[in-house]
């Protein structure tokens, strides 16, 4: 006759082996799950640290472009101003009365201009372009006197100042409006730059935090398995203890179960229950 005990030896043995096969399996999992962990948090401070630095590029971007429309401003007014005295000393300067004989101003630059460049780009001999050369310092000297005649007039030389003021002005805001919508420029571009590493690092983020999900429930589900494993370990050296003697309980089955039932169950890998193999020992068939 079969000894159950020993059918059970075996069955607990089967147990333990795949309770220690699931632990291994959950532990395993559980450290995969850690590193993932771990890499979404590194992800995520790198990420902070991304998106802090692309605010800051952020905020002087709008600091710098809050600079260029205050600069423009200033420039169309000075431009505006520019105009203004250009007209009043072209107005001043046709208002005085010309010395007798003289050549207007106007006529004395416009051919200055022209010798300048027929100079540029014209092939002279040394004679010719020494003669060249002395017409056009005596334009010069012409136009230099005329301006100091214009001068002579105190409302004309403050228009005059103020006109040179006015250029200096509009010139310095333009160059202002110039650099700081670069610097604008170069901050917005580190900006977009750093919020596409951001959106990166995000996507990254989801991937591993997806895998840690996965990971974490197949852990999950090896731990389970692990502990129904460990009770099933359990359940069988009850058995154990009862088929080497273990007394029955009060309550028992009024019809006790045949040996050969038993041990079909049992190979089938069927659990079966203590009181079963009290009966059976009370019986005597184990």
């Amino acid at each position: 006759m079969t000894d159950p005990s020993e059918e059970l030896e075996r069955k607990r043995e089967e147990s333990n082996v795949r309770a220690d096969q699931w632990r291994g399996t959950r532990d395993r999992l559980n450290a995969q799950a850690r590193e993932a962990a771990d890499e979404r948090g590194r992800i995520l401070d790198e990420l902070r640290a991304r998106s802090s630095e692309a605010q800051e590029h952020r905020r002087r971007r709008d600091s710098l472009n809050t600079e260029v429309r205050e600069e423009k401003k200033l420039r169309e007014e000075w431009n505006r101003r520019l105009e203004e005295l250009t007209e009043k000393t072209l107005a001043m300067r046709r208002a005085q009365s010309p010395r007798p004989g003289a050549v207007p101003v106007w006529r004395l630059k416009k051919e200055l201009k022209e010798l300048e460049f027929r100079h540029m780009t014209t092939a002279l001999t040394g004679e010719q372009e020494k003669r060249l050369i002395e017409e056009m310092k005596r334009l010069e000297a012409a136009i230099r006197e005329n301006d100091q005649q214009l001068r002579s007039n105190p409302e004309v030389e403050k228009a005059l100042s103020d006109l040179v003021q006015a250029r200096e002005e509009a010139e310095k805001h333009h160059a202002a409006v110039g650099h700081l919508a670069e610097d604008a420029q170069l901050e917005h571009e580190a900006m977009v730059t750093l919020y596409e590493s951001c959106d990166e690092l995000r996507r990254q983020a989801d991937e591993v935090q997806a895998r840690l999900i996965e990971v974490k429930a197949e852990a999950d589900e090896a731990h389970r398995q692990h502990i129904a494993a460990i009770e099933e370990v359990r359940d069988i050296e009850k058995l154990l203890y009862a088929a080497r003697g273990g007394r029955a309980p009060a309550t028992w089955a009024a019809e006790p179960p045949r040996e050969e039932d038993f041990l079909a169950r049992l190979k089938k890998g069927e659990k079966v229950s203590t009181e079963d193999l009290l009966e059976l020992q009370k019986s005597g068939r184990a």
